[in-house]
């Protein structure tokens, strides 16, 4: 840890010091270690909270557990937990990261954009979906009333992904050349977008309609700065409903109120390098402003410099954790932790360390550094003898306790050994019926067994016991799925028990007489064959009787309406007996019909649809005996005549 103090602001770099490589064997790290004082004394708040090559973005969730690290190479994103003071994952992507978002309140839901106009998206468990913008882009911000992702890139068209329709929606055409940033208010949600001719165009997304421009490049120059090129935009940030800063790209920030075109303050950081990064402390009422070289924090309403902070190597972000103090910085070695304070926090800080040290070190603050007592992460490594000898005196009833301890464990142990009263769950009774019968088995095989061991209860599970509180997890017996299933189950459970058996009474030879094991599972094989078949003949007749009851059902519910014909000129109207026995005759099968026309000797056509015509024909009887007699008289003449 380093202390430095900028305008009686005392600044504590809880990661300055020698970091030992990653490709080190541990003997090696051991023996530097023993040697480096440097190395010794450098506290890692955050285990590997560093990048390997570069860090190029830093961004804290909203709860303010989770710590999300871009860097590269290889390009990766790395995730650390704040309450574990760990890391708690590492992911490798394609390509580099141009800038990522946290669009959860945890890590669970994570946005990237890449070099090569790629946009990836993460859930929980890692790569979720890819897919790809028109043009480069280079800033992207998230509107959470309309799910919407404003992405801004070497194209004057603001491209527009909705994540709750899963499409790309028409883009916000502006003046604009290109576009380097973007940014949304957090109150009202306004969208403002910085061009590369210092511009701000502001756009409201309700309508989609541009509200306003703001002329930038102007407003940054003051007396005596030499102009080189046209000002562009590099940075921008709101702070509450009206406030908002914007970065030039020649280091000037510029303080705005929404209602004025004025600025209400500029401050130049003398560097002439692009603004990276503005954040608002608002505990303190200061401007967090970086370049690549400094950090500057100034008051937001007089412009007073509060503190400045000059790394040794260049700065690529700022992130400041929320309700704190402490600001991370992505630089091109590894993450810094920097915590600027005032006098009167400083002299707090001092005393809460000193009793911090007083609690944990128990009076040994002069070993620290030794081979007895040596610095390691947020703790100390101590000799195994000293650390005997320090806690015989810090707590001398230790050995009473731990007396205590043993006579509770050996009541306990003697508790569990009277008779458990078995009590059923209220939610999937028969089945933890089973698996307690399963698990008695086990035991009993168990306890036959010397090595033998039993598997643990589902029962005792505390992953499974939803599954027996929770009624939606009950298990329905009448689906077919259930009924299909439960007789292979069954006869697998009884092929289990058989194993069991056998295992107990291995010892035992088989009697003579007795069916072999292959030949018992090939009946039981066909038997639930036969059980399976069965259940599905008795479900094809549950649906086929379902399917009738919903017929007739339907039937019943059905209103029939009275169907009106009309009477042409010179049609005649007989009856309503004669529509019903030509409804009796459609129905009828054509082995009637045929019967009916014989026996009246005429078969009769009417056809409605096309105008009531009717076709009459008289079928004729022939008599074979008569024609075969004048068959044989014409060949007999025939036959003559060739004589």
């Amino acid at each position: 840890m380093q202390i430095s103090s900028v305008n009686d602001v005392k600044i504590y770099n809880l990661s300055h010091g020698k970091s030992l490589p990653e490709w080190l064997s541990d003997r090696k790290k051991r023996q530097l270690q023993k040697k480096d004082v440097d190395i010794q004394r450098r506290i890692e708040l955050i285990q590997d909270f560093e990048m390997p090559t570069v860090c190029t973005s830093i961004k804290v969730s909203r709860d303010g557990q989770f710590i999300m690290a871009a860097g590269t190479y290889k390009p990766r994103i790395r995730c650390y937990d704040t309450y574990q003071l760990s890391l708690k994952f590492e992911r490798c992507l394609d390509s580099d990261i141009v800038a990522f978002d946290i669009l959860s309140d945890d890590y669970s839901k994570l946005v990237f954009l890449h070099c090569d106009r790629y946009v990836e998206f993460h859930s929980q468990h890692g790569h979720y979906y890819k897919t790809r913008i028109p043009k480069f882009g280079r800033d992207f911000s998230y509107h959470y009333p309309s799910c919407d992702l404003f992405f801004v890139g070497t194209s004057s068209e603001v491209f527009r992904l909705n994540l709750e329709q899963g499409r790309f929606l028409n883009s916000l055409q502006t003046d604009a050349v290109e576009n380097n940033v973007c940014d949304i208010n957090p109150v009202h949600h306004l969208f403002a977008t910085g061009t590369s001719e210092g511009r701000v165009e502001c756009w409201d997304p309700r309508v989609r309609n541009r509200v306003g421009i703001l002329d930038c490049a102007l407003s940054s120059l003051t007396e005596g700065t030499e102009v080189q090129s046209l000002p562009s935009i590099s940075a921008l940030k709101f702070n509450g409903s009206l406030t908002m800063a914007v970065g030039t790209s020649t280091g000037q920030v510029l303080l705005y109120d929404l209602r004025s075109s004025q600025p209400l303050l500029v401050k130049d950081h003398f560097y002439n390098l692009p603004i990276k990064s503005l954040n608002f402390q608002d505990q303190m009422d200061l401007v967090v402003s970086a370049d690549s070289k400094i950090i500057k924090l100034w008051n937001k309403d007089s412009g007073k410099v509060f503190s400045s902070i000059q790394p040794q190597t260049n700065i690529n972000d700022v992130c400041i954790y929320p309700n704190s103090g402490e600001n991370n910085f992505p630089n091109n070695i590894r993450y810094t932790s920097l915590i600027p304070f005032s006098v009167q926090v400083q002299e707090e800080i001092h005393r809460n360390f000193t009793k911090c040290k007083m609690s944990i070190r128990k009076g040994l603050s002069h070993l620290v550094g030794s081979s007895l007592l040596r610095a390691y992460m947020h703790g100390f490594f101590m000799d195994i003898r000293l650390y005997h000898k320090v806690k015989s005196l810090a707590n001398p009833f230790a050995y009473e306790e731990y007396r205590k301890d043993k006579i509770r464990q050996k009541i306990e142990e003697s508790r569990t050994q009277r008779v458990q009263v078995k009590k059923l769950p209220k939610v999937n009774k028969e089945l933890a019926l089973k698996l307690m019968e399963e698990g008695d088995d086990e035991a009993e095989l168990a306890s036959r067994k010397k090595k033998g061991k039993a598997l643990p209860s589902v029962l005792g599970d505390d992953r499974f016991k939803v599954m027996f509180e929770n009624p939606d997890y009950q298990v329905d017996e009448q689906c077919e799925e259930f009924r299909l299933l439960n007789p292979i189950v069954s006869k697998v459970g009884q092929k289990r028990k058989k194993k069991l058996r056998l295992l107990a009474d291995e010892d035992d030879e088989e009697p003579e007489g007795r069916a072999s094991s292959e030949e018992e599972s090939s009946d039981d094989d066909k038997s639930w064959v036969e059980e399976v078949r069965e259940q599905r003949r008795l479900l094809w007749e549950e649906g086929r009787d379902r399917r009738r009851q919903e017929r007739k059902q339907a039937d019943r519910n059905t209103v029939l309406q009275p169907q009106y014909y009309q009477i042409k000129a010179g049609e005649e109207f007989r009856s309503f007996n004669d529509m019903a026995r030509k409804q009796r005759l459609q129905k009828a099968s054509l082995e009637d019909r045929l019967k009916l026309e014989e026996h009246s000797g005429t078969s009769h056509m009417v056809d409605t649809a096309v105008g009531s015509k009717q076709l009459s024909f008289t079928l004729k009887k022939v008599n074979f005996s008569q024609k075969n007699l004048l068959f044989r008289k014409a060949s007999h003449k025939t036959s003559s005549s060739t004589m």
